[in-house]
């Protein structure tokens, strides 16, 4: 999987709620960099898991979509007079 490239507005928007989540639930003030390094270790533990079911969630539903379009092509089906 490739490296999350965030822009500087989502990195700091990222910063900014890991702060706050950090702050009210753990009565944990934050500097941007610890907050910066918390961001990447979760990206990488946590990202490709995430990424993973993503895909699987994806695939489930390409399945599910194709087994409906079957069935209406076999309902567009004619009987043959043989």
């Amino acid at each position: 999987m490739e490296k999350l490239d965030f822009s500087k507005e989502e990195q700091a928007r990222l910063v900014a709620q890991i702060q706050s989540h950090f702050h009210d639930e753990f009565d944990l003030e934050l500097g941007r960099f610890e907050a910066e390094g918390i961001a990447a270790f979760f990206s990488n533990v946590l990202g490709p898991q995430f990424y993973n079911r993503g895909l699987h969630d994806a695939q489930a539903v390409l399945a599910n979509q194709i087994d409906l379009f079957n069935d209406a092509v076999y309902q567009l089906e004619r009987a043959s007079k043989t």
